[in-house]
């Protein structure tokens, strides 16, 4: 984890989430030119509501005492792999589903769901010395929370002055009810299918917040309630979020886990403050902690995403290094060289490729012409295998392990920014990782992207190589308690709650499915042709990009081949 001394803002402890649950109710609703859609119950909150007031919700609200007593439990039916916990969580839902909306998930003995009549008999609200599930038992009623599942669970952003962590549960709606609303809590109750819901939120006719949204957007991709069931019938929830904030185009927007700007927001807002602009722009250096900036070069692309990003790491006690400087654009590197206040000791290149070494000789100059001592071009020179757009020669060969030091004399004390060197092959023969220990960051190059994977072009990439190292990096993530990722191009990757060695650990599944992709098109057409290859491995790719994507299949191809019998 980064030292507290280098966050950019100070600590603020989030606001205790309160305990709540809510209830999916879905349908398959007849279309009116044959067939069925998936449906589910919405409803409006109250225009006076203290939270999201006006906002299209799904039944639901705050655990009560009641929902977790033994004898309400007693009270219902339940699955064998239902926990106690989420036993609570069902009969939340089932009692606030009642109360709000009328819906009774309780059958009588013989099987059949509760009808009109014991609605009718039920009270809404408790009277004094009952509750709700006893009042249902005197019905000869049993509450179904054997059909209620967990579908999610969410726990709002870390930003919030009002928090909740909820259980988001699925159940199909029993037949022969109909919802009707209590016209305090809830109003309007609408049966609508996810697309319909998302396409009129889009228009401005049916406010909904962040997880609301996203649960819908999710659930559409169900084709009915069968689809929906079956899912979750494994009693996991298909995901668990606490999403962060930032801000884009100087507006506040959340993002989940396996959301591109997620790692950043943890790493810059640990505790939630929904500041960080995410804007990709190459005019200002981006603070993302104390001692590291990053300054993304005006060259995006295909390959290159929203640009190279140039990392400065450092302080004005200590001076700085620079990472990868980019393309020698001249307008980059005096933006870069300001933001080190001239103060440049030393130059890395993560590897030789051209957009990410060229800058590396006139940030030098620079450096020179300003009177400073040239600060020394580190890296690995080219191997022979290298494009000739590709060429470098370092000042001087990095070794492997060997330790970039900065040190001076702080505010506090003594302070170092370390970085450890990692020899990296696979996606070009001379490519370096770098770890900055005091910090737990681990600058990847191009070894690791946010947003794609890597190309690995051989002759100089090597798809063999490329593996063994994501596991060394994922070795030395776990000896210094790394959970950050600073790739070359897009966002700061990982967090807490999703270290550094997970993100490897899904990098190289994909890598491996990719390969077994590979193989099995191999196997189908033997004397298939590269072209032949790419279109069955890569069906899930544009098929503009797969002349790019041709040349780490053909890298697979290798490693395939290295691996059959008899090859050593």
């Amino acid at each position: 984890m980064p030292r507290l001394s280098q966050q950019l803002h100070p600590h603020r402890e989030p606001v205790t989430p309160l305990h709540a649950a809510t209830v999916l109710l879905l349908r398959d609703a007849p279309r009116p030119g044959g067939g069925s859609t998936l449906q589910v119950l919405m409803t409006r909150r109250s225009d006076k509501a203290s939270f999201v007031p006006g906002a299209y919700v799904f039944p639901g609200g705050g655990i009560e005492t009641q929902d977790a007593d033994p004898a309400t439990h007693a009270l219902a039916d339940h699955r064998p792999a239902q926990t106690a916990a989420r036993l609570t969580d069902a009969l939340a839902a089932i009692r606030e589903s009642f109360e709000e909306l009328g819906v009774l998930l309780a059958r009588h003995g013989d099987g059949r769901w509760a009808g009109a009549d014991d609605i009718a008999a039920i009270a809404r609200q408790a009277p004094a010395g009952t509750t709700f599930a006893a009042q249902c038992a005197a019905r000869g009623l049993r509450l179904a929370a054997d059909r209620v599942y967990w579908l999610a669970h969410w726990t709002a952003d870390r930003n919030l002055p009002k928090r909740f962590a909820v259980p988001f549960l699925v159940a199909r709606m029993p037949e022969g009810q109909e919802p009707v609303a209590d016209e305090s809590e809830q109003f309007e109750p609408v049966w609508v299918s996810p697309a319909d819901a998302l396409a009129r939120h889009e228009a401005g006719q049916f406010f909904m917040i962040f997880p609301t949204i996203r649960t819908l957007q999710r659930l559409a991709q169900f084709a009915d309630v069968d689809a929906v069931l079956a899912a979750v019938a494994h009693e996991q929830p298909l995901w668990v979020s606490s999403p962060r904030s930032g801000l884009l185009g100087g507006k506040e927007a959340r993002f989940m886990e396996d959301e591109a700007p997620f790692g950043e927001l943890a790493l810059v807002t640990p505790t939630g403050r929904g500041e960080h602009a995410l804007d990709w722009q190459s005019e200002t250096p981006v603070p993302l902690l104390k001692n590291v900036q990053r300054l993304t070069a005006p060259n995006p692309g295909v390959m290159t995403g929203p640009g190279t990003n140039s990392y400065l790491v450092g302080d004005p006690a200590t001076g700085y290094i620079a990472i990868d400087p980019g393309p020698a654009d001249t307008e980059h590197l005096d933006k870069l060289w300001r933001a080190a206040g001239g103060d440049i000791r030393m130059i890395v290149c993560t590897h030789s490729h051209p957009d990410h070494s060229p800058g590396a000789a006139p940030l030098q100059a620079m450096c020179v012409r300003a009177g400073r001592a040239a600060p020394p071009i580190l890296g690995l020179p080219s191997a022979p295998t290298a494009r000739a757009a590709s060429q470098f020669t370092p000042d001087r060969s990095l070794q492997d392990n060997e330790l970039l030091t900065l040190a001076g004399q702080g505010p506090d004390g003594e302070i170092a920014h370390t970085l450890q060197v990692i020899h990296t092959p696979g996606h070009a023969a001379n490519h370096l990782c770098l770890l900055l220990r005091e910090d737990g960051l681990l600058f990847s190059g191009d070894h690791i992207l946010n947003g794609s994977t890597t190309v690995i072009d051989p002759p100089d990439g090597n798809m063999a190589d490329y593996l063994d190292s994501l596991d060394r990096l994922d070795a030395l993530c776990a000896e210094h308690g790394a959970d950050f990722i600073l790739p070359a191009h897009g966002y700061v990757l990982g967090g807490p709650e999703d270290g550094a060695r997970t993100v490897i650990a899904r990098l190289k599944a994909h890598r491996l499915a990719r390969e077994a992709k590979v193989l099995a098109a191999m196997q189908a057409q033997p004397e298939g042709s590269m072209d032949d290859w790419v279109r069955l491995a890569y069906d899930d790719v544009p098929p503009r990009m797969w002349p790019i994507a041709q040349r780490s299949l053909l890298a697979h191809v290798e490693r395939i081949r290295m691996l059959e019998p008899g090859n050593d």
